[in-house]
């Protein structure tokens, strides 16, 4: 019966041990889609493409598809298509005020 216990209670602890691991991982990925983002944004004048997110943040295609998606969402943002049929999102336009800290944004 010890046997079994232990062998449970070292399985919960693996499962706890790869959900905070998988945790870790999604929110490190979150943050280098989120600062990409804004990167970009203030890089590129509100204009941006998929493999630029992507690239930027160093994630794959479909996380960075998703966030794009959503932030397209939350600003009521249809996707373009240049001459060439590449398919780009245009955000308003953000700058950083010249008397702006780091993290401000006007």
């Amino acid at each position: 019966m010890a046997v079994l216990e232990w062998s449970l209670l070292v399985g919960v602890a693996g499962l706890i041990g790869f959900s905070l691991i998988n945790l870790a991982r999604n929110l490190q990925q979150e943050r280098r889609l989120r600062e990409a983002f804004y990167y970009l944004l203030e890089t590129h004048s509100g204009t941006i493409t998929l493999i630029q997110l992507a690239a930027t943040a160093r994630v794959d295609a479909e996380p960075a598809k998703l966030y794009l998606e959503t932030q397209a969402k939350a600003f009521s943002i249809l996707p373009d298509v240049d001459r060439e049929g590449s398919t780009f999102y245009r955000f308003p336009k953000v700058q950083r005020s010249l008397s702006a800290s780091d993290d401000e944004w006007t």
